[in-house]
């Protein structure tokens, strides 16, 4: 099964949380701040800019403002505070289209199919570092932190300074020197598992009661249900080609980013709810994925 590798990730750091005992805060803020910057820039300088960037932009765009505008209402009607609907947006809308959707769009539609699923990744990257920090900065325990002070975050993030970096260097056509890029390379594929372990680690110290069943109901739903639902309007409204429209469904029906654990921790933005969460996506997207993958006629 290509979720056990993950899942095998999450054990390690669930193990090493329970038996150990880690400064959490500390490796998510060095995982943000110092990791994933590399990851950052080299998705951006690695992929060439298409025209078919502009169709998933606009796919992934209508997408997650349609999510947040639902999730906001839910929330509202539920009176939740502002830390709790900002969590449900982290874990409602921002899915895990890199490191799990790619591999099973490798396996359900080979090389063709993983190029779509990278600039996807591409652009999901950079709405996450931007408003998906908007977001986990609002729902900060600081009572006082204001929009203007959430957008001054979100400018200071080291990721989103590599993202524009990468995109220069791309655009201009610049060729990094291939001892530059191996350091790159390295830090690059150190962080996803880095976070995975985070979240590992998040997982164990989940405390009884600290997680309302009502609130990872209304996640699984938005996340695992309703956004590939909407997916299949938006790729009707966009009138793309099937393989293309097929891939982007099935892309927004994966499970919550994980991401969104590291950046709940760094701003104390309900990370047990966010880190739960991620883990219930993700258990179920074992039952999901290949229902969603029957549903599109990706395999027989």
């Amino acid at each position: 099964m290509i979720v056990l590798p993950a899942f095998i990730i999450f054990a390690i750091g669930y193990l090493g949380e329970k038996k150990i005992g880690f400064d959490r805060k500390s490796i998510s803020t060095a995982s943000l701040y110092l990791m994933y910057p590399f990851l950052a820039f080299r998705t951006f300088y690695s992929n060439e800019v298409t025209l078919d960037y502009l169709y998933i932009l606009l796919f992934c765009a209508s997408l997650m403002l349609i999510l947040i505008l639902l999730v906001n209402i839910i929330a509202y009607f539920q009176a939740q505070p502002r830390a709790k609907s900002s969590a449900l947006v982290l874990s409602s809308v921002f899915m895990n289209s890199g490191n799990y959707g790619v591999p099973i769009i490798l396996f359900a539609y080979g090389e063709a199919g993983v190029d779509y699923a990278i600039i996807m990744m591409v652009v999901q990257s950079l709405l996450m570092n931007t408003v998906g920090l908007y977001y986990a900065a609002k729902g900060s325990s600081n009572a006082d932190h204001t929009l203007k002070e959430s957008l001054v975050t979100i400018a200071r993030m080291p990721i989103n300074h590599a993202v524009v970096l990468g995109l220069l260097v791309q655009t201009f056509h610049v060729n990094v020197p291939a001892f530059i890029m191996e350091a790159v390379n390295l830090v690059a594929e150190a962080t996803i598992p880095t976070i995975m372990l985070v979240l590992g680690m998040q997982l164990a110290s989940l405390s009884k009661g600290a997680v309302q069943w009502k609130d990872i109901t209304t996640i699984f739903t938005v996340r695992m249900i309703v956004s590939p639902i909407i997916a299949v309007g938006i790729t009707l409204l966009l009138g793309l080609n099937p393989m293309l429209a097929s891939i982007l469904i099935l892309l927004a029906s994966m499970p919550t980013a994980a991401n969104t654990t590291m950046y709940s921790l760094q701003f104390n933005t309900e990370p047990q709810l966010v880190s739960y969460s991620t883990l219930v996506t993700t258990l179920a997207s074992m039952v999901t994925v290949p229902l969603m993958l029957w549903l599109v006629g990706a395999v027989s």
